[in-house]
């Protein structure tokens, strides 16, 4: 790119112009839609007095339909029949406000409704009313944004750079991903298919459910038509910001994609591209936003579609959807003998978030298990605009490679790539991003993915190295029971006593029965008084048996409910009693002594048991009803280096130097 920086620098002191009646976080209510108009009139400034002609000659045939013809003379998929372009807007001072909408009004349908998305005709009445649209357009009329002069891809820079300007404290990954980001997702997506993708007169499809400008559509169909120029790249996307939506229909128009591809919408809850699939799909969902609005929408198709939809492995926590939209990019894959394959970033949650059998492990359990994910790249910290976190590809696909001639064979593996040091500091941070990945860099990281080999940056797992069986530990219920005045005291803690003194009568009856309970109360309070306070029972069954006969020596019925609660405010723990044991003789459960255990999916449960827990507790036993399984991806901790704590004399003499440091900087402030 030639002067990239000088074309944002330029188109944003247009920005600034506007400083007073606008806020800088509405400069591009403007500025975008503004832009886009300027791209159109150079795009078709070359054919314009020909498609004004041919208008004319069409309107007296009386042809309804006269784009087709019309967009052959503009050899664009769109036209303009309005006499305007923005120098005859500029010959015009005082009207140009009504002339600049009849030059809207003026392009084919698909490209205006473009500019309608933008909701642009309630600026022109605010530029206008400030004195401002003259000069605005005056401005912009000195730039030429004609695609041989400033290319689609750096036209991509150009919006995006203006976006992250206009929106520096937007959400994390709200706008659009580094170009380099792109890059290496597309080289990493493509790169296994290299040879398939080089057959003459091949048709692929990409698909994009956070399309943003279109910048991931973009580079993937370039780097497609570099490896391939024969090749028909059809690019489909949806997005939900109507500013981003129109900045990449436009794009995609002036390439001569089909803009109608590109959806205005939530994925989640309007899918543009309902019953599709396709071959390649790539996005950067925004991180760890809530998907509250569509709970509604997305819960039902869950639990009435359930696999037949595409949330069937489950749903996440509401705080964050970014397993729903791979979700979603699964549901689109092909299911033909190539498959599909999915590129798409996240941040660190979805690795680890959700403990066994919560949503996110049951939607990484269905991935697995499915031998759908394919590898995963930890990329550098510092490299998006908005955010300075750790961030992820995920690579997934339905067509693993089990073919040695095609290349590593992957059936059954993933694939782990530790890219953090891959970077270089930039010269000048742009927001939050400070980092960036070299050209080679990409090319390195590329090649290491590919090779499929282990090494400093690289591990291969089998699927089953990520998954556990959460086990409930428990171990035996021990009480003692003593009949004391404190722990008779306890029963007015125990909710079956208190109830004997309640009504849900009103009035008299109410009254009466309250007054009842109180008796009876006082009763089993009285009989408890009557038992001797110095014995210390240590079997339960045995002090269930006093109990009730000293009950029954006083006409006093206890139903079970009752029973409980009495024993429950006479118990204490007790770890030399008996243990506690049900009607068939088993032992009961301390719920308090419960505990669970993570075992690895290949390591059987009871060696595990026998020898990593029995040996501590010899009274404990495994529940396995409440088993579950769940699965994990700890990447950190499989790249984890240890780094040996520095000596503490080397500490010490650092300390002591710092302290005289210190000192003698003191006594120059001081004046000694």
């Amino acid at each position: 790119m030639i002067n990239f920086q000088d074309k944002v620098n330029f188109i944003w002191s247009i920005a600034e112009l506007l400083r007073g009646p606008y806020k800088k976080e509405q400069y591009g209510d403007v500025i975008l839609p503004m832009a886009v108009l300027r791209r159109f009139d150079c795009v078709l400034a070359a054919t314009k007095q020909e498609v004004l002609e041919k208008y004319e000659t069409l309107k007296k045939s009386g042809l309804q339909n006269m784009d087709p013809v019309l967009n052959r003379i503009s050899k664009q998929e769109f036209n303009n029949t309005s006499k305007y372009d923005f120098e005859k807007l500029l010959a015009d001072p005082d009207n140009i406000a009504n002339n600049l909408r009849n030059y809207i009004n003026g392009f084919s349908k698909n490209a205006r409704e473009i500019i309608e998305h933008f909701d642009f005709d309630k600026q022109i009445t605010k530029l206008n009313d400030n004195n401002l649209l003259y000069l605005v357009v005056s401005e912009f009329n000195k730039i030429d944004l004609h695609p041989d002069v400033v290319s689609n891809t750096e036209m991509g820079y150009i919006f995006e750079e203006l976006i992250r300007r206009f929106s520096e404290h937007g959400e994390a990954g709200d706008h659009y991903t580094p170009r380099e980001v792109i890059r290496l997702m597309v080289n990493i997506l493509l790169n296994e298919d290299n040879d398939e993708l080089t057959q003459p007169g091949l048709v692929v499809t990409v698909y994009d459910c956070c399309a943003g400008t279109g910048g991931m559509l973009s580079v993937a169909e370039q780097y497609l038509k570099e490896l391939n120029p024969g090749i028909q790249v059809e690019l489909f996307g949806q997005e939900i910001n109507p500013q981003s939506f129109s900045i990449c229909k436009s794009d995609m128009l002036i390439k001569g994609q089909n803009a109608d591809n590109i959806i205005l919408g939530d994925s989640f809850t309007e899918d543009g591209h309902r019953g599709r699939t396709f071959r390649y799909m790539l996005t950067n969902p925004p991180f760890g936003v809530e998907w509250k609005k569509a709970e509604k929408f997305i819960r039902e198709e869950y639990e009435k579609e359930g696999f037949n939809g595409r949330f069937g492995a489950g749903l996440p926590r509401i705080s964050d959807g970014s397993l729903l939209f791979l979700q979603h990019l699964i549901s689109k894959m092909k299911q033909d003998e190539k498959g599909s394959r999915i590129a798409i970033i996240f941040n660190g949650s979805p690795l680890f978030t959700g403990d066994a059998g919560s949503g996110e492990s049951e939607i990484r359990r269905w991935i697995i298990e499915n031998d759908m994910l394919e590898g995963i790249i930890a990329l550098p910290d510092q490299l998006f605009y908005n955010t300075g976190i750790s961030t992820y590809i995920w690579i997934v696909t339905n067509r693993k490679n089990n073919d040695p001639m095609k290349g590593p064979v992957r059936t059954g593996k993933i694939q782990l790539v530790n890219a953090v040091d891959f970077y270089q500091k930039m010269r000048k941070s742009l927001g939050n991003k400070r980092n960036e990945i070299t050209e080679e860099q990409i090319k390195e990281i590329t090649r290491i993915y590919g090779e499929f080999k282990e090494n400093e940056y690289c591990k291969i797992f089998d699927n089953e190295d990520f998954g556990y069986q959460k086990i409930v530990v428990e171990r035996p219920l021990r009480l003692n029971f003593q009949v004391t005045e404190e722990r008779i005291n306890n029963l007015y803690n125990e909710t079956a006593f208190n109830n004997l003194a309640k009504s849900k009568k009103k009035g008299t009856a109410g009254l009466k029965e309250i007054e009842e309970g109180k008796k009876i109360q006082q009763q089993i309070i009285e009989v408890l008084r009557t038992m001797d306070s110095t014995i210390l029972y240590k079997n339960r069954d045995e002090f269930i048996k006093v109990l009730k006969k000293v009950f029954k020596d006083n006409d006093i019925k206890l139903d079970s409910t009752l029973l409980k609660s009495i024993l429950s405010a006479l118990s204490e723990k007790d770890e030399t009693a008996d243990i506690c044991v049900d009607s068939k003789g088993n032992p009961e459960p301390d719920p308090d002594l419960r505990d669970t255990e993570n075992v690895p999916l290949k390591e059987d449960i009871h060696e595990y048991f026998e020898s990593e827990v029995k040996p501590h507790v010899p009274d404990a036993w495994v529940d396995e009803t409440k088993t579950k399984i769940g699965y994990e991806i700890p990447f950190t901790r499989h790249f984890y280096k240890y780094q040996p704590l520095r000596p503490s004399e080397e500490i010490m003499k650092e300390i002591i130097e710092l302290e005289k440091s210190i000192s003698e900087k003191l006594k120059k402030v001081m004046g000694e």
